[in-house]
């Protein structure tokens, strides 16, 4: 930071972001938000935001600062962050939104948070913000009538340091499967992360283990996507901190055991008729409960699926998880019974039929949220736009299946490798029309030096194949 920012920052100097209104009125909910945090004592406050990959930053004010953020925005440096803007275009303005204002407290002290939208100084939602990509996504949901909600299964793996290397791994006392109920110290964890949670405002409709010794999953209800999005963010953080409180590691890696089970975030999706509770892609006609719109939102997820891969499953690592035989998506399909779909439309009861959901199996925790609901969201939308038509389902074992038969059923597979998949969104205008060129580019250009740098590493594989014999 140079000399003229610390100066402008210390006396105020900055610009407020304009307004179309002019000077913002601060809205009712400031006083309420002011009166909470006054109830416990809290004197600081911290207004997060995630970057283009994810990463949660955050910068803290002092709580009597609020109504001034929320009517101006809170100054910060855009060109410090990954993916975010030109250091001549450096001034940005965080604008806390006030419905996703949580309060957690650690050993007694309390603490608070607020996530914010990114404007510019001319007060217009900043192109790069994930947050905003998601807001725009939805928007252009209900201009076609629609609503989008979304239901989270969450996995992530609990671990142990080694006592001798240090390594991170399953506690020795994990040899647990799913479902299994055991009484060890991640079992209580995973109960303190549930009770946290529910104090943060985030209700999860059910936890358990997983299949992978130390692996477990949060079931999170449906609900509004941006929402959902905000509550990751959340969520993620505050199950490390809870972790590391008792001695562990949570990791959201896709894959970080080898031969083990990885680690997905299904989402389950529905669209509902605006401003109603009427499920659009309900059919009680169909033989698999669904309506033209949820077939056609189906084929558009299909047809920009190796695309959409690089968003939802943005890691080196991620494709290290799209493997047969544990239960994650190889082949571009969907199915009802079959877990080797890429989508299922999950079997409900036949009381509650418009209940019907389609499941999206190929992100994994690691994704930035905002940008992977954004991308299926635009993707689906465009199968409707198009009335693209849905191949039938495949409830074979895609596993079993060899590329000349994945080829007889006209079944395309998703990526190898993350430099596939960038490839294909490189390619994919509706991806690109849905994050905008301007984050796109970012997103690529750090993804392809994450590739890169992976590619010239000497694995420990490597080592122990080649070192002795050649």
């Amino acid at each position: 930071m140079n000399r003229m920012v610390l100066r402008r920052l210390i006396i105020g100097e900055y610009p407020t972001p304009k307004t179309e209104a002019g000077v913002r009125s601060a809205p009712a909910g400031v006083d309420r938000a002011l009166e909470r945090l006054s109830e416990r004592g809290i004197r600081f406050l911290d207004l997060r935001f995630v970057d283009v990959l994810g990463t949660v930053k955050s910068i803290t004010i002092p709580v009597q600062r609020l109504p001034h953020a929320v009517r101006h925005g809170e100054w910060f440096d855009g060109s410090s962050v990954e993916g975010f803007a030109r250091i001549f275009e450096s001034d940005m303005f965080l604008r806390p939104d006030l419905g996703t204002l949580s309060v957690a407290e650690t050993d007694g002290v309390a603490s608070a948070q607020v996530i914010c939208d990114l404007l510019t100084p001319d007060g217009e939602h900043f192109a790069g913000d994930p947050r905003g990509v998601l807001a725009r996504a939805m928007a252009d949901a209900a201009a076609l009538g629609f609503d989008y909600t979304v239901a989270i299964e969450l996995e992530f793996f609990l671990l142990s340091p080694d006592a001798v290397t240090g390594a991170a791994r399953p506690g020795r006392h994990d040899r647990a499967s799913y479902f299994d109920h055991p009484v060890d110290l991640a079992g209580t964890v995973r109960q303190e992360i549930v009770d946290a949670l529910d104090r943060l405002g985030i209700t999860v409709e059910a936890s358990h283990h997983e299949v992978a010794a130390g692996q477990y999953e949060l079931d999170l209800g449906l609900g509004n996507a941006l929402r959902a999005a905000d509550q990751l963010v959340t969520l993620k953080h505050a199950v490390k901190a809870i972790a590391q409180r008792r001695g562990l590691l949570a990791t959201f890696m896709p894959k970080p055991i080898f031969g083990a089970a990885g680690s997905g975030m299904h989402t389950h999706q529905v669209l509902s008729d605006s401003g109603k509770d009427t499920n659009a892609f309900f059919d009680r006609a169909d033989q698999y409960g669904l309506s033209a719109v949820a077939k056609h939102f189906i084929a558009g997820q299909l047809a920009h699926a190796r695309g959409l891969c690089a968003v939802v499953a943005p890691l080196v690592n991620s494709y290290k998880r799209f493997t047969p035989g544990f239960e994650a998506p190889v082949a571009i399909s969907w199915a009802q019974m079959n877990r080797s779909a890429l989508i299922r439309v999950p079997r409900v009861s036949s009381s509650d039929r418009a209940a019907i959901r389609v499941e999206f199996r190929a992100p994994d925790p690691s994704c930035n949220p905002y940008l992977a609901f954004a991308a299926m969201l635009h993707a689906g939308l465009s199968g409707i736009r198009q009335k693209l038509a849905l191949a039938p389902p495949v409830e074979e074992n895609l596993y079993a299946f060899d590329p000349e038969r994945l080829a007889r059923h006209q079944l395309g597979q998703l990526p190898g490798s993350l430099a596939e998949a960038l490839r294909s969104l490189r390619q994919d205008e509706v991806l690109r029309e849905a994050l905008g060129v301007h984050l796109l580019e970012r997103f690529i250009e750090a993804k392809e030096i994450e590739w890169q740098t992976y590619e010239k590493q000497v694995s420990a594989w490597e080592l122990d194949a080649y070192l002795e014999t050649y």
